[in-house]
């Protein structure tokens, strides 16, 4: 390699940080990499300048060294350049060129067999709909699935009964195939057993090979009291078959609570109006307000109550999930206006109004007088 200065290889300052130097050892290492320049001589010296210069650079007692001292320091170290250098360097963005070229080990650094492991099996997920007073109490309800199992011909192996799987042809059981790109070895996984290292020759004739077939199944599901609309209840276990010898998935119940025709929700409180007379209104009376459970509560309206007045019930609202402690029910109070009033009702009320001093003749210029104050 031409004795250039490490910091120019790499296009970063003397007093780069150790993540700067990365990252800029990075750039240069993808832009140049020679799976994406085959045959270009110069991209591939420029892809072992940046190899060495941060071979140096990102070792800090290599760099302190090189700082003082300059490459003879370096070589007092015994070191002798990109021949010389450790190729493990090159795991600090293994991962980068994994997924770009779908390389394995680089170099030959790790040297190792890609393990296959069986792959779990798939989440399911679905919508139950539930009552109001099923989400306040808690309820038990069975569900339908149509979900992937373990054959029970081959037990999930895919296997034909009395047969083995054979050693992969293409890897010789290794699990992945080695390559000499250029001046340096790769490793990939091999494409035919997927790194496994074994191919079934005589599939299970029931599922096909796959280990799994696709059944209706019935569950009971237990929603615990207190759930909201939106809750997610994990059933661990309950998804589809994974690969032999590999856990389940899980199911995810997604709750919907069904809108209620006299209750509203907030939380862990209920609100519900109710139409009281004007004589409740007035007088004040107790009033019968149904519960969530069948169970109904008094109400006492004080006298003079209005239209939109709320009262709170404790303790007769919904149980929180996580603090189990019960919400409260708020009351909104609706004044029904008497209709189609007898004539000895109508000179009641007449008689009530005259006792109040209001003229029910002429227009209340109360209102009037009141406005004309705020204009000027």
């Amino acid at each position: 390699m031409t004795k250039k200065d490490y910091y120019e290889v790499l296009g970063v300052a003397r007093t780069a940080a150790a993540d700067e130097i990365k990252r800029a050892y990075r750039q240069l290492a993808l832009k140049h990499h020679p799976d994406r320049n085959p045959g270009n001589r110069a991209a591939e010296e420029r892809f072992k300048e940046a190899a060495e210069a941060y071979s140096v650079l990102g070792d800090p007692e290599k760099r302190t060294t090189y700082d003082r001292f300059g490459l003879n320091g370096l070589r007092g170290e015994g070191f002798t350049g990109f021949s010389g250098f450790d190729a493990s360097i090159f795991g600090d963005f293994e991962d980068i060129l994994g997924n770009l070229f779908g390389f394995g080990d680089i170099f030959g650094a790790r040297g190792r067999r890609r393990s296959s492991f069986p792959q779990q099996g798939r989440d399911l997920a679905l919508e139950l709909e539930i009552s109001l007073e099923q989400a306040a109490s808690g309820v038990e309800k069975e569900i339908n699935l149509n979900r992937a199992e373990h054959c029970p011909e081959c037990r999930g192996s895919g296997i034909a009964p009395g047969t083995k799987k054979a050693e992969c042809p293409t890897c010789q059981g290794r699990g992945q195939l080695r390559y000499q790109q250029g001046f340096f070895a790769v490793s990939r996984t091999c494409s035919h057993c997927h790194g496994a290292g074994e191919v079934i020759t005589s599939p299970c004739r029931n599922c096909h090979g796959s280990g799994r077939i696709r059944q209706k199944q019935k569950i009971m599901v237990r929603v615990p009291a207190g759930v909201e609309e939106g809750s997610r209840l994990r059933i661990e276990g309950q998804g589809e078959a994974g690969g032999a010898g590999a856990d389940p998935g899980d199911l995810y119940v997604v709750i919907r609570v069904a809108k209620h025709a006299f209750f509203e929700r907030e939380d862990s409180n209920l609100l519900c109006q109710i139409s009281i007379s004007f004589s409740q209104a007035a007088l004040g009376a107790p009033v019968e307000v149904p519960g969530l459970d069948q169970e109904s509560e008094v109400l006492k309206v004080p006298p003079g109550t209005q239209t939109g007045a709320v009262f709170r019930l404790r303790g007769r609202g919904i149980k929180d999930l996580r603090s189990h402690r019960k919400g409260d029910l708020y009351v909104k109070v609706q004044v029904k206006t008497p209709e189609n009033l007898s004539k000895d009702e109508m000179a009641l009320l007449r008689r009530l109004a005259e006792l109040r001093g209001e003229d029910l003749d002429n227009a209340d210029r109360s209102v009037i007088e009141k406005l004309k104050n705020i204009i000027h």
